[in-house]
C-alpha cells in the first residue's frame, strides 16, 4: 500500500470518527434538553394531598357594590373546591357548567365553591359570570398572590379541600361532570 493510499485510508478513517463522536455528542444533548424540559414541566405543587390548606383572604363586590372578603379559614367546617381559572382559558370555561350545575344541590350539603379568577379585566369577568349565569363566589386575584401561595401552573387548577382544611386532592387540567361528583363526595361534611 502506498503512502497516498494509507493517507485516504487515515483521513477516512478520522472521518467515520468524527462523524460518530458528532452523532453521540448530538443524541447526548438532546438527552439533556429532554431531561431539562421534563423536569422544568414537572409538577411544582407545594401543597398536596394530606396537606393543610394555606389560608388566603380576597375580595370581591357583591350584587350591591359593597365590598365584601372571603377567607379560607372562614369556611372552615364546609367542604371547598378552590378552583383557579381565567377567562382565555378554554378547559376552564368548558367545566364552568358543570360547576354551576352541580353548586345548589351541594352547597346544601356544606360544599362552597371558591373560583380565583386570573384575569385583569374585570368586565370580562363580569360578562363571563352572566354568560354562564355564576352564582358560586368569584374572587379576583390581580396580583395573583393566592396562585403563587398556591403554586398554581396549569389552569385550571382545582384543589378540594375537607371541612378540616385538609387537602384531599388537587386536580390540574378541566374537571368532567362525572369527576367534579366524584371530588364533591370526597369532601362533603360528615
Amino acid at each position: 500500500m502506498s503512502l497516498e493510499e494509507r493517507k485516504a485510508k487515515k483521513k477516512k478513517k478520522m472521518r467515520k470518527r468524527f462523524i460518530f463522536r458528532s452523532v453521540i455528542l448530538v443524541v447526548m444533548l438532546a438527552a439533556i434538553t429532554y431531561a431539562l424540559i421534563a423536569n422544568y414541566n414537572k409538577d411544582k405543587s407545594i401543597y398536596r394531598a394530606g396537606d393543610k390548606a394555606p389560608d388566603f383572604k380576597l375580595e370581591q363586590f357583591n350584587e350591591n357594590n359593597e365590598l365584601e372578603s372571603i377567607q379560607l379559614s372562614d369556611l372552615k367546617g364546609k367542604g371547598v373546591m378552590l378552583n383557579f381559572w381565567a377567562t382565555y382559558c378554554k378547559p376552564c370555561e368548558a367545566e364552568m357548567p358543570f360547576m354551576e350545575k352541580l353548586y345548589p344541590e351541594y352547597k346544601d350539603k356544606g360544599i362552597e365553591i371558591v373560583a380565583v379568577n386570573l384575569d385583569v379585566n374585570t368586565l370580562v369577568v363580569d360578562r363571563f359570570i352572566d354568560k354562564y349565569d355564576l352564582t358560586f363566589p368569584v374572587l379576583p386575584d390581580h396580583k395573583e398572590q393566592v396562585m403563587d401561595l398556591y403554586n398554581v401552573g396549569q389552569l385550571p387548577s382545582t384543589f378540594f379541600i375537607d371541612e378540616n382544611g385538609v387537602i384531599v386532592d388537587k386536580v390540574d387540567g378541566a374537571l368532567t361532570l362525572e369527576r367534579l361528583e366524584e371530588q364533591f363526595q370526597e369532601i362533603v361534611p360528615k
